[in-house]
């Protein structure tokens, strides 16, 4: 009897997206960065809540967050009102501010004990390491959001990047003035980023008397 070659069967691998939100990552509204701020405070965490008032205020990506470096901030004792960085992604400079809040919690950290001699704004726990990585930063975003019952796989670090540009861009309309400050080189960049629909082009519209 002839023998049968049945066809190889391949067994189904489970969706690597399954379950998860995909796509951009949301910014955090108002109330859940002061939510955030009260939790780091209370547990007087002096270097979390530096990175993240600072996270959202310069609008960097991770990747440029945590390789500052102290003297980039802090210039004679005094943190900067206006830093100018040079982004990793695209070799250009971007500027922004910190506010007056931001900045106390940056001197407060830079004077602790912990930042004795450090060379960059948030030093990593591991002594192998000069700062702290991309990924424990990641760790960490998640790990402020969950605290304040958040759905982690909705949020991430760009959630921080994302948070002043919308609040930015909600008040004012102004896309120019969003793109400067993340640095973007093309306004379609800064239109996706902020995932712009039309309705939202009209309701800015509408706001518009002339």
């Amino acid at each position: 009897m002839p023998r049968v070659q049945l066809p190889a069967v391949t067994p189904k691998r489970k969706a690597w997206n399954k379950g998860r939100i995909i796509g951009q990552k949301r910014p955090l509204l108002p109330k859940q960065v002061w939510a955030i701020r009260a939790r780091l405070e209370m547990a007087g965490n002096l270097r979390d809540l530096a990175m993240f008032n600072v996270a959202i205020d310069s609008k960097l990506r991770g990747c440029d967050l945590v390789k500052l470096s102290v003297i980039e901030l802090v210039k004679d004792d005094r943190v900067l009102e206006r830093v100018s960085v040079i982004q990793s992604k695209t070799k250009r400079p971007v500027q922004f501010e910190l506010t007056e809040n931001t900045r106390e919690t940056v001197l407060v950290w830079v004077n602790s004990p912990e930042m004795f001699a450090c060379r960059f704004m948030f030093p990593s726990r591991f002594h192998d390491r000069p700062h702290i990585s991309t990924r424990q930063y990641r760790r960490l975003v998640r790990d402020w959001v969950t605290a304040i019952g958040l759905e982690p796989s909705g949020y991430g670090t760009h959630s921080l990047r994302r948070t002043k540009a919308a609040e930015i861009f909600r008040k004012t309309g102004n896309f120019r003035a969003v793109q400067l400050l993340l640095g973007h080189t093309k306004v379609d960049s800064t239109v996706r980023y902020l995932g712009v629909e039309f309705e939202d082009a009209l309701n800015i519209a509408e706001r518009i008397d002339i």
